[in-house]
């Protein structure tokens, strides 16, 4: 085999490893039974496709796909976003009689999608990468066929996120047609050569792309389909689009905005602190008024997008980096949520109301327990994981000369603890209307352990993460 070819073929290992296991997953569920076994074949090609992360640096396929410290780090969340979905999924599957291989062998095939996007080197990888996964999660969405709620929340993603894919072919449409290249750093380097900074043109395609990037990450006016997605969409599915599909979304977002567009970065700035300070303003007001954890935590989830914002604001190394570690602490936050939702459900109740939780601590003092510590993290509050992200970000925007909109997210984090702490308060401070009954899944419990010792190891020792992202960034061009 050339040296060439072996080299990009090595290049794409990860992504190759989760397509072979995806496709051995559709054809061992025709004789195979036990849908487990299926699973541990998942967990297997995620685990397989971790390890061979370890050998990136390399741009492929002409520059069309690039290997590098930041595309491994996204890949890391992605491979824990799965993994950690994949074991809260086993009871739940089996109680809502939908346990079949093509759901595992979706969610691979959603995964791949993310990587290729975060590994995009072209903006036509981009795409491919965006609607593969965009495709996985629509079906994920409605694979609960007999339930209507799942069906519209389908219904609904599709509509929105075809309008979504078309305004980025648009935006991807006119800056080739401006520059005559898609390469992402070739669209960088014609802006500054040629003097296109200020284009009408050029500014209407990167309104464009940020519209179209800001639906795959909930961000506000562009959020609307996220309440009722997460709430239709099964539970480990719902824990698994509000941490994968996100970071996928702020992983190109780096690329096309701090790179492609970084000679411009003037003329966006604007417009992402918009979205911004409207995504917690939103996302953090509004699910105050909720009932249903789900819809409550996609409220969450629109408000922490524009958290994550606030790295890409700051314009610096420093701010990339607080926006992937905090996106790295949110996975282990926010599936632990879901999980407790998750190991709550069992038959004929859905558990996903909060008066489902009053008094949950006196029934079930440890569950209360972890979900107290994910509650604490999601609001920001110290020793957990979700101060310190929190803390990251907000110095980089301050460094950045945005004091204003440092104290803006405070506010913003103040209010959220309301609703945070609301549920906090239906498992300690009142009492249980009888019997809470919790499923014995192994897989959710596991899930539950790591997600919580996570939480609490990165908020007392966080400086290991930081020092991860910022080696990530090494050479990042922006």
């Amino acid at each position: 085999m050339p040296e060439l070819l072996r080299t990009q073929l090595m290049v794409i290992l990860p992504e190759t490893l989760l397509a072979l296991f995806a496709m051995g997953i559709l054809l061992l569920d025709i004789v195979v039974k036990r849908k487990g076994i299926l699973a541990v074949l998942t967990m297997a090609a995620a685990a397989s496709g971790f390890f061979a992360l370890s050998g990136g640096g390399t741009n492929a396929w002409n520059g069309m796909f690039i290997a590098d410290g930041y595309s491994m780090f996204f890949k890391v969340i992605f491979l824990i976003s799965l993994v950690l979905s994949v074991l809260v999924s086993f009871k739940y599957l089996a109680l809502e009689k939908i346990n079949h291989g093509e759901y595992y062998a979706l969610m691979l095939f959603a995964t791949i999608g993310m990587m290729v996007m975060a590994s995009a080197g072209d903006l036509i990888t981009l795409y491919l990468g965006l609607e593969l996964m965009s495709l996985c999660l629509y079906v994920l969405t409605g694979f609960m066929r007999d339930s209507i709620r799942s069906n519209e929340a389908a219904l609904k993603y599709f509509m929105l996120g075809a309008f979504a894919s078309a305004l980025l072919l648009f935006g991807v449409s006119l800056t080739y047609g401006l520059t005559g290249t898609t390469e992402i750093t070739g669209v960088a380097q014609y802006i500054s050569a040629h003097g296109l900074t200020g284009n009408p043109v050029l500014l209407f395609a990167t309104i464009l792309f940020v519209s179209a990037f800001a639906f795959k990450i909930a961000a506000v006016p562009f959020h609307m389909w996220a309440p009722d997605v997460y709430e239709g969409a099964p539970t480990p599915i719902t824990a698994f689009m509000s941490v994968g599909p996100k970071a996928a979304g702020f992983a190109v977002i780096g690329r096309v905005l701090l790179i492609a567009l970084g000679p411009m970065s003037f003329e966006w700035t604007g417009l992402v602190i918009a979205l911004s300070i409207m995504s917690m303003a939103v996302g953090n007001i509004v699910a105050i008024a909720q009932t249903n954890i789900k819809r409550m935590l996609a409220y969450s989830s629109i408000a922490h997008a524009g958290y994550a914002l606030l790295g890409v604001v700051a314009l610096s190394h420093e701010g990339l980096a607080a926006m992937m570690s905090y996106l790295f602490i949110y996975a282990f936050m926010n599936i632990g949520a879901f999980a407790v939702v998750t190991l709550l459900r069992t038959e004929g109740v859905k558990a996903e109301e909060l008066k489902d939780y009053i008094g949950l601590s006196k029934t079930h003092p440890f569950l209360s327990a972890l979900m107290l510590v994910f509650m604490f993290s999601l609001t920001g509050i110290p020793p957990t994981a979700g101060f310190m992200g929190k803390f990251y970000l907000f110095t980089a925007v301050v460094k950045s000369g945005y004091t204003w909109l440092a104290v803006v997210a405070v506010v913003m984090s103040a209010i959220s603890a309301y609703f945070y702490l609301r549920v906090v308060t239906y498992m300690y401070m009142k009492e249980p209307e009888g019997e809470v009954q919790v499923e014995r899944s192994y897989g959710t419990r596991l899930a539950l352990a790591v997600t919580a010792l996570a939480v609490l190891i990165i908020g007392i020792m966080p400086a290991g993460l930081v020092d991860f992202a910022r080696s990530a960034i090494t050479g990042f061009k922006g």
